[in-house]
């Protein structure tokens, strides 16, 4: 057959696609792709398999559709399951005994099939039980074992009270008797306590008896026991007194309850297997009582666990009471969660109280019910719900004794378990007989459940080269298996000769085999190159095409299928838009669309009426002010022929019909009753409207009374009459006015009687209250105050300020009780208090979570704060809020703010005083105030001003009304006008009194919950509105939908309208419809949050409000899936290593599961893959590989891990795969791990469904410090073109760029120097992107280095000076060595003399100590650096050290703080970097490169140095260390080996940095090397101290004590003491230092030893990037740390710069390093923290400080104006810290003026303080702007180390801190300060030649020693002067925190 044949038989298969895919849920039928007939009845509940020959479509489907695609129901075969109920015997309740019905069932389950069943159950009020008492016999219980036997009456009386049919028995236990649980000595053994039986494990002392004399009379009998440890062997005993059921008597059929009492904790499994008894083996969960009911296997087997005795007493039906002391209580209330049923009781001490608890416990778990269903086979899944349908929670119900209880059984076959079927499962797992019963149940449902894995008998009955399958195969079932060769559904196509056919494959209209998008194989058979896109048999339709709706494809209600969208069940529409559910136009009377309108796609489409219509065509009233302004003009047009709708045409669209009636209904019996009056003849009229009676009528019913009420005869003729009248009074008191101003001036006298009588000539002004009495009704008020208006009267051109006080409850008598109550003084209550703020309003500052109310609050609270604290026991303000006032004269624009304080209940008068007082001043500290106004209240009184200002007539008093729950029916408030303190005005009406009503309601209403939360997927949120009936009758209420950030349209349709109901209903529903996302919301990374208001209001015919009048509906959408990576990109491990461990991480919605598969590719000797499941909260899963246990060799090769087919909560991210690198057994070295990372790669072949594959052997190469030349080979098939992804190493890949080339190569250009790549490649064609490759990395080439950071200068006297630097921010390469140049200048900076070069050929070694140089001579000092390269430019500095004092002082050396690069160009703006150094970014950069770390974090040092037992931080950097250097001199005098007096000067400098290639360590007692760059100058002169030559000692970072060159050093070190030789070549001297210095050398290295870190602690992260993303939102990003431990997560820290709240990011996913930070405030800085975390804790923090520029809008500050551009800068700290010493006790701080501050400058606040505590902390004030500021620091101590901070304050606040830490040495030989009770033992030997007198300058700086851990500067001076020896040790903190480094230097003088 041909192509057509073909084409024929593959269209009805398409067709059955389209069917199958409009199922509501997933067709597992038609997925299975079943090929045999048992396969597919196999596969699940449904499942039909078409058995006719003549069918061509798919065979396995269900039922209907199968029929669809035209097999015959002949053919169909199908499977069914069963179930038979075996016996049901009826519940009889006369019988007083537990009993289920029915008794016996059988079922048969389809795979995935689900059957319920009806259940009874019955306990009985009193039905049999059995009561064992399981006591604790250990010592500690003997007062309570007496005490039970004391109650054997009460007992007694007990049981029977809980039961008429009981038994009860008695056990005891204690503990295993072995070691430790018990004291094995013979004596302890025999009796462990005075008059007390031997130890034992558990005995049953009493068996079950419904003898109550003969148990008391047996209790008598025991004695008590005891044990060593505290938890006692309870479990042992509970199990056995479980499973012994013959031993200890329980009955089948009664309720087993077990009391176990006991004081103490519990032993569980495992705490048998101990050193001292010998592995205990597990417990075998058997009876095991000897014949006097003694256990014996106590010390042969471990105690039971929790889940066994769960299990075990479960099976045994005994619910457990726990009745114990409150020693254990939490032990046994937290093991209580693991039953089912179980009680825990609080024993007094000695349990007197034991049968009390036991009667509770009875009671509690007689009002409860446990379902379960017991040994239930794995395939099965069990539920029980109640008779409504609602499952229960565990099985819970609350079934009454004594009345049959019904529930519904649920059991449900699995489909597949753990992605195996069901069917190929062990037989124990898929049947088996199940026992469903309540816990305390003997009696069950026994269900014997199976699943029905049914096979077809025609695969038995196969015809072999049948005529249908053209002879090539055998027909089995209808369907053709073909013979090797053959194919096609008949066997019909040759494979050979159809192979090279591609016209099969190209279907009508079409040019291009599979439509270009498959490959074309044997039989015209396309295979689409990518399945997941393309489909249909010539690859036509592509699956992203169809219909969209909202941005989502088929609505995501839907599928793509053959080029459109087929709807799910309920959906339809070209995007499957349309529910087809009328639930969204419902209305109130639960019709559709009031039967007015049509419901289209879920909308209601109402007609065009003259009514406003809701949303489902209801008239809607509301929008037009109720129901009789909305029917009154359409009743005046059918009435009257009046009113605006009298024409005809208009009349007619009215939606009802009036009915003329002679009398209306009385109001309450209708919706509403109306009345207006009729313009056309001045009549009024009334009609009634009301809800029609029948339901099946839509429209209203209205009746308009026939009658009109109209006025008598026309009264016209007075109006005239009236008019002129009124003119001629206004024109007498005009003649009044003018004649009272006249005799005020002339005739006061005799005209003052008259004048009285007329108000306007009485004297001044007056003020008053405008009306005397208000009556409000309780139920009405919407709000607890009353702004009552407050008039002034007279001229008004002056300002009066008025007093008032209001006071509640005056109507209540002297003796009324409440009065006579007086409250208590000290009672905290809150002040309400109000003031008006001399600021304007502005509508933000309504909304409590905007910028700026959050602003002015924190202004409010710092002020007021500071205020009331003069007010005892007053707390902090709280609640603030702001608001404008209504009718407040000329301040009204201004803002009301109210809060609340705190105090007690006496202080009320001072509170108003101090109010009144700041009042009037204008301000409360900073925080202005408009004067006379303000209110202070109680909860019973309150007080306040009000000010009229000028021309200002009337005013509103905001009166506070108390409304209290306890107040009386009526109660009434007083509000008096108390004076006018400023002001000429007199007070009129001075009182005006307030009356309350409250009314009892006869409805109310109210919201069930406040908050509501529905899916958006659910279409509508149904919202119920409850009523509480008082007075049953009708009533009616309005609710109304209102905006939040959710919006009508956009997320839900609004509705409003009125809910009536009639009597006896209490609850009724509103749906309102929720939107679908729009596109652009549905693919925002950060969506907000979704809510919209529904209000109630206008409660009618009695009713009130209740507690939620409104109610606020959260939309959730559906979170988005979990991202799931492989951690690391490849990992090597050696063919030794085993297992293979691959983590893998998820991030984003890890609060939910999420599942994925992995498996392996291109393994030599194995295939594996498997799922990985994330628990909820669980963010990173192993893979565990173990090559061992596969058979061959294990050998070098590389594996590639994949991850695939992720679940629904899930999807991979961009590190799919990984790549293992096993390399051979031997150790690796990082080179050689480096280079197979490198060098690998790994081709993935060409795909069959058309992608291409990966590009093969990709090589990188640089070419330049900023280019990369990057090499492959092309792909198998024809590539479009390549695209090549690179970025920085460390950076997230998909930050990636991209370079889209033609060639197997490329050229990567802008990079960045001696920066390391990683690179991608992958090929594209028509068909999309194809495989990538492997990672690649390479490096940029070095190039010069930049400036180096700013210098730093330690003043030690006016010619000396040491000099330091930073590394510089762009290195370039490795730094190779440093250049200092110091010149002598003038002031016009020229050079006066030659200058000086200095080359320092360690890199490590950035400080430099200049001796010697010209007094009062300025220097200008230049410092350059170098790389393999070349020379960088110059960083130079100017100084002048004339001024300052000779005294030497150590300081740390303080590198500078992060800067914005300002020249870096526009393409900056909006990206930051920032390290511990300046940066510079090179030419043309567009981003600024990072240096490394240093020891200050932003200008701020780590100061967290601890000694033992502490913990410590470590942050050290390999490019730069501080430290400070102090030379060694010696001298020797005219004599004694002086040759001719010479001198010869010799100035010694060694340094190694860490890691240093010539360093040679020997362990145990070996040589240390380190090479030594001596330099000597010598001159034959005498030595005097004023002309020393220039000589340079340079400090540096040692690993150890180096060898000294031509000095010998031998070193021998131990625990106890070490010893150091130091010898010259010629002549020898020795030296002992005294035993005091020795003791403290010797405990300082104990101390420095101790303080080790433990490895594992992260390193500061080692940058920060700052992306702005807005002018208000922030990336902020950073470099995972060094660290010897996997990083576990993150924390980012931020707060305003000058205060304010810390906010917190925690980022638990290691692989996320960046976060996106909202809601910043615009130009206002912020002060950012992160830190990583490891298994050993958090790591120290990197600071960063940032400011995000941008144009606001002038009005609001905070609000940045729209499309403003916006810019990244930093503030920065004030320039390096310089310390001169002006005595022993006083110091000169100077500093100078940050670059760019955060503000203007106003001044600096300088602290100082000790650095190890102690003494005062001081703070200074400077202030002024200079460009250089000092101050100086007075009462300091010698010997003591302080630490000074100086900060600017700017008009933003307060910027970055600048630290430095100081120690003024003092120069007498004194004690070690503080930490002079160390020693060490120590034996140095010096030989010093006699022919010469040497000066030699030593440093000693040692990182990584054994026995020194960085943090402490040691100094050690030795003098010595003709036999006599001076010292000095001086101990001092340079920088704590740092692991295996610490700078120690000596200072010798040896004088002969």
């Amino acid at each position: 057959m041909g192509r057509r044949t073909h084409f024929l038989s593959v269209w009805p298969a398409l067709l059955s696609v389209l069917l199958t895919c409009c199922s509501a849920e997933e067709n597992y039928c038609f997925a299975s792709k079943a090929e045999t007939c048992s396969e597919c009845l196999q596969t699940g509940e449904g499942c039909t398999y078409c058995s006719d020959e003549n069918f061509n479509g798919r065979r396995c489907d269900l039922f209907p559709n199968i029929l669809a695609h035209g097999c015959s129901a002949a053919a169909v075969i199908t499977a069914k399951s069963s179930m038979e109920i075996e016996m049901n015997k009826p519940i009889d309740i006369k019988l007083q005994q537990s009993q289920v019905s029915p008794q016996q069932v059988s079922m048969t389950f389809l795979p995935g099939e689900e059957k319920e069943i009806d259940v009874q159950v019955f306990a009985p009020t009193k039905g049999p039980l059995d009561l064992y008492i399981l006591m604790d016999f250990s010592n500690s219980m003997a007062d309570d074992l007496d005490n039970l036997k004391k109650m054997g009456n009460e007992l007694a009386s007990l049981v029977e009270k809980l039961s008429n049919d009981y038994t009860i028995g008695f056990g005891k236990f204690v503990d295993k008797v072995i070691e430790p649980q018990t004291d094995m000595r013979k004596s302890k053994l025999e009796q462990p306590w005075t008059d007390s039986d031997p130890p034992f494990s558990f005995e049953n002392v009493i068996k079950l008896t419904s003898q109550v004399d003969f148990f008391t009379s047996e209790l008598q009998k025991e004695r008590i026991s005891g044990n060593l440890d505290a938890p006692e062997g309870g479990f042992d005993a509970i199990l056995q007194a479980a499973v012994c059921e013959k031993e200890i008597g329980w009955r089948p059929e009664s309720t087993h309850l077990l009391v176990f009492s006991t004081e103490s904790a519990f032993h569980y499994e495992a705490d048998g297997v101990n050193v001292l008894a010998g592995i205990l083996k597990r417990n075998d969960e058997q009876c095991h009582l000897d014949p006097s009911d003694k256990y014996t296997e106590a010390n042969n087997q471990d105690y039971p666990s929790v889940p066994t005795l769960v299990r075990i007493l479960g099976e045994h039906n005994i619910i457990p009471v726990f009745a114990v002391t409150n020693h254990s209580y939490t032990y046994y209330k937290k093991l209580q969660e693991y039953f089912p049923i179980a009680e825990v009781g609080l024993l007094q001490e000695d349990s007197s109280n034991i049968l009390q608890v036991m009667e509770m416990a009875f009671e509690s778990i007689r009002s409860k019910m446990s379902v379960r269903a017991e040994q239930k086979p794995k395939a099965f899944e069990a539920q029980f719900l109640t008779t409504s349908g609602r499952v229960a929670d565990y099985g819970n119900f609350d079934f009454k004794p004594g009345e049959i209880g019904k529930f519904r059984m649920r059991l449900k076959a699995q489909r597949m378990i753990d992605e195996t079927p069901v069917c190929k499962m062990d037989p124990d797992d898929k049947e088996g007989t199940m026992r469903v019963k309540p816990t305390t149940f003997a009696a069950a449902v026994n269900v014997e459940a199976s699943i029905l894995c049914q096979t077809c008998s025609c695969e038995k009955e196969a015809i072999p080269n049948a005529a249908r399958c053209f002879g090539h195969g055998q027909l089995v079932c209808g369907k053709c298996q073909c013979d090797d060769g053959w194919l096609g559904a008949f066997c019909n196509c040759s494979a050979s000769t159809s192979a090279l056919d591609t016209n099969q494959c190209i279907g009508p209209n079409m040019t291009e085999p599979c439509s270009g998008r498959g490959d074309c194989l044997e039989c015209g058979t396309c295979v689409c190159y990518n399945p997941d896109q393309f489909e249909g048999p010539f690859c036509q339709y592509d699956k992203t095409q169809c219909h969209r709706f909202g941005g989502f494809l088929c609505n995501d209600r839907g599928s793509c299928i053959m080029g459109r969208c087929v709807c799910a069940e309920g959906w339809e529409g070209s995007a499957c838009e349309c529910p087809k559910s009328t639930q969204t136009c419902l209305d109130s009377k639960g019709g559709i669309c009031n039967g007015r309108g049509e419901c289209v796609c879920g909308r209601c489409k109402c007609p065009d009426s003259g009514i406003e219509m809701t949303a489902t065509c209801e008239p809607n009233f509301q929008a037009q002010l109720g129901v009789c302004e909305a029917t009154r003009s359409c009743v005046q047009c059918q009435a009257w022929k009046t009113g605006e709708k009298k024409d005809k045409e208009e009349c007619d669209k009215c939606p009802f019909k009036i009915i003329l009636v002679d009398e209306l209904q009385e109001r309450e019996d209708v919706l509403d009753s109306c009345s207006f009056r009729d313009q056309d003849d001045d009549c009024t009229f009334h009609y009634s409207v009301d809800n029609p009676k029948d339901p099946a009528v839509q429209d209203l019913v209205v009746e308009v009374l026939k009658k009109k009420d109209c006025p008598p005869a026309s009264l016209l003729w007075l109006l005239p009459l009236i008019l002129f009248l009124l003119l001629l009074l206004a024109l007498l008191l005009l003649c009044c006015w003018k004649y009272c101003a006249c005799c005020k001036a002339c005739c006061a006298t005799c005209c003052q009687n008259c004048l009285a009588l007329l108000p306007c000539c009485k004297k001044g002004r007056m003020v008053g209250f405008k009306e005397d009495e208000y009556l409000l009704r309780q139920s009405l008020l919407t709000s607890d105050h009353l702004d009552t208006p407050m008039v002034r009267t007279g001229p008004p051109k002056g300002t009066d300020v008025v007093r008032w006080k209001v006071t509640d409850n005056v109507h209540r008598p002297p003796n009324h009780p409440q009065v006579l109550l007086k409250p208590n003084p000290k009672e905290m209550i809150p002040f309400p208090l109000s003031l008006r703020l001399n600021r304007l309003f502005s509508e933000n500052l309504s909304r409590p979570e905007s910028r700026d109310a959050e602003q002015l609050r924190k202004e409010v609270a710092d002020n007021l704060n500071e205020v009331y604290k003069q007010i005892p026991g007053a707390t902090k303000i709280q609640k603030s809020s702001f608001r404008l006032q209504r009718n407040a004269g000329k301040r009204q624009d201004y803002t009301i703010m109210d809060t609340v304080l705190s105090a007690p209940r006496s202080s009320y008068p001072d509170i108003v005083k101090l109010t009144e007082k700041n009042v009037q001043s204008g301000s409360f500290q900073d925080l202005k105030v408009v004067p006379g106004y303000y209110t202070v209240a109680t909860d019973r009184e309150a007080a306040g001003a009000m000010e009229f200002q000028e021309g200002v007539e009337s005013l509103d008093v905001h009166v506070p009304l108390f409304v209290k729950d306890e107040d009386d029916d009526k109660k009434q408030l007083l509000v008096e006008m108390v004076d006018v303190p400023l002001g000429i005005a007199g007070i009129a009406k001075r009182f005006v009194n307030i009356t309350i009503i409250k009314e009892h309601a006869s409805s109310v209403f109210s919201f069930l919950q406040p908050n509501y939360i529905y899916n958006r997927g659910d279409g509508v949120a149904n919202i119920p509105i409850s009523r509480e009936i008082i007075e049953d009758g009708r009533t009616q209420v309005t609710y109304r939908t209102k905006d939040s950030t959710a919006k009508d349209k956009k997320d839900y349709v609004t509705v409003e309208g009125d809910l009536t109901y009639g009597p006896g209903e209490t609850q009724k529903t509103v749906p309102v419809r929720l939107l679908e996302l729009n596109e652009k919301d549905g693919l925002l990374e950060e969506k907000q949050v979704k809510q919209f208001i529904m209000d109630l209001s206008n409660p009618r015919q009695g009713a009130k409000l209740g507690r939620y009048p409104r109610t606020t509906v959260t939309i959730a959408d559906v979170p988005e899936p979990s991202v799931i990576n492989f951690k690391k990109g490849t990992q090597t491990f050696t063919t030794s290593d085993s297992p293979y461990t691959i983590p893998v991480v998820r991030s984003r919605n890890q609060d939910s599961p999420a599942t994925v598969k992995w498996r392996t590719k291109k393994a030599q000797r194995f295939e594996l893959s498997g799922p990985l499941k994330f628990a909820p909260g669980e963010t990173e899963k192993i893979i565990t590989i173990n090559p061992k246990s596969h058979p061959g060799p294990i050998q070098p090769e590389t594996i590639q891990l994949e991850l695939f087919d992720p679940g629904s909560n899930a999807s991979i991210g961009e590190r799919k795969t990984t790549l293992i690198n096993v390399t051979d057994g031997g150790p690796r070295s990082p080179e050689m791990a480096q280079t197979q990372q490198k060098g690998y790669v790994n081709p993935k072949a060409t795909s069959p469904g058309g992608h291409l594959g990966s590009p093969g052997f990709p090589k990188a190469k640089a070419t330049g410090p900023r280019s990369i030349r990057l090499n492959w080979e092309p792909p198998p098939g024809s590539p479009m073109g390549y695209k090549v992804k690179y970025w920085i190493y460390g950076d997230a890949e998909k930050d990636a760029q991209v370079l889209d080339v033609k060639t197997p190569y490329a050229e990567l250009t802008n990079l960045y120097p001696f920066c390391d790549y990683e690179m991608r490649v992958c090929a594209y064609n028509a068909m999309g992107d194809g495989y990538d490759t492997d990672m690649v990395t390479c490096q940029t080439l070095e190039d010069t280095p930049g400036e180096p950071g700013r210098l730093a200068f330690n003043v030690i006297s006016p010619t000396v000076t040491q000099i330091s630097w930073a590394e510089p921010a762009e290195t370039n390469g490795n730094i190779t060595a440093y250049e200092v140049v110091y010149t002598p200048i003038d002031d016009e900076m020229k050079p006066v003399g030659a200058a000086k070069k200095v080359k320092i050929d360690n890199p490590k070694k950035r400080m430099l100590l200049i001796e010697n140089l010209q007094n009062a001579q300025t220097y200008q000092y230049k410092v350059r650096a170098k790389n393999s390269v070349g020379w960088g430019p110059f960083r130079d500095a100017t100084i002048n050290l004339a001024s300052q004092p000779a005294r030497p002082l150590s300081i740390p050396i303080i590198p500078d703080v992060p800067i914005v690069d300002a020249e870096a160009g526009d393409e900056y703006d909006s990206y930051l970097m920032y390290s511990n150094e300046v940066l510079k970014s090179p030419g043309g950069s567009k981003t600024p490169s990072v240096s490394g770390e240093d020891y200050s974090m932003n200008g701020k040092w780590d100061q967290n140095f601890l000694f033992p037992g502490g913990s410590t931080t470590r942050n050290l950097s390999s490019s730069s260390s501080p430290m400070s250097t102090i030379s060694s001199n010696y001298r020797s005098g005219g004599g004694g080996g002086s040759v001719g007096g010479s001198l010869m000067e010799t100035t010694t400098t060694y340094m190694t940095g860490p890691g240093s290639p010539r360093r040679q360590d020997m362990i145990g007692g070996g040589v240390h090397r380190t090479d030594v760059i001596m330099r000597k100058r010598s001159e034959n002169r005498g030595y005097v101290e004023e002309n020393i030559r220039d000589s340079i000692v340079m400090g540096d970072v040692s690993t150890s004590f180096p060898d000294l060159g031509g000095f010998g050093y031998t070193g021998m070190q131990s625990s106890s003491q070490s010893q150091y030789s130091y010898s010259l070549s010629q002549g020898s001297r020795a030296r002992t230092p005294s035993s005091d210095v020795n003791e403290a050398l010797y405990n300082l290295d104990r101390v420095l030893h101790d303080a080790r870190l433990s490895p594992g602690i992260p390193d500061t992260p080692s940058r920060l990037v700052f992306s702005a993303l807005g002018p208000t939102a922030l990336k902020v990003s950073w470099q995972e740390p060094q660290c010897e431990k996997d990083i576990l997560g993150y924390s980012v820290l931020y707060q305003l710069l000058n205060g304010g709240e810390i906010k917190r990011i925690n980022v638990t996913n290691p692989a996320e390093n960046s976060v996106i930070i909202q809601d910043l405030l615009p130009n206002h800085s912020y002060l950012f923290k992160v830190k990583a975390k490891s298994q050993e804790g958090w790591g120290p923090e990197r600071e960063g400080v940032i400011t995000i520029e941008s144009a606001v809008d002038p009005k609001s500050p905070l609000s940045p104006m729209p499309g403003s551009p916006f810019t990244l800068s930093t503030p920065s700290a004030p320039g390096p810290l310089v310390f001169t010493a002006l005595s022993p006790d006083s110091l000169q701080l100077s500093w100078d003026k940050p670059r760019k501050p955060n503000g203007e400058i106003l001044g600096y606040v300088v602290t100082r303080e000790q650095l190890h505590g102690g003494g005062d902390l001081r703070t200074f004030q400077v202030n002024g702007d200079s460009a250089e500021t000092s101050l100086t620091v007075p009462n300091l101590t010698e010997n003591v180390p302080y630490k000074f901070k100086v900060q600017a304050r700017t008009t933003q606040g307060f910027g970055p801190e600048r630290e430095g830490i100081i120690t003024i040495e003092s120069q007498d030989g004194g004690a070690l300060s503080q930490y002079n009770n160390q020693s060490m033992t120590r034996r140095e030997v010096f030989q010093l030649p006699t022919e010469v007198s040497t000066r030699t300058n030593v440093s000693h700086t040692m990182v990584n020693d054994p026995y020194f851990t960085d943090g402490m500067m040691m100094t050690m001076q030795q003098t010595e002067t003709s036999g006599m020896v001076t010292r000095q040790i001086t101990k001092e903190v340079v920088q704590r925190g740092v692991v295996g480094g610490t700078t120690v230097t000596k200072k010798m003088f040896y004088e002969s």
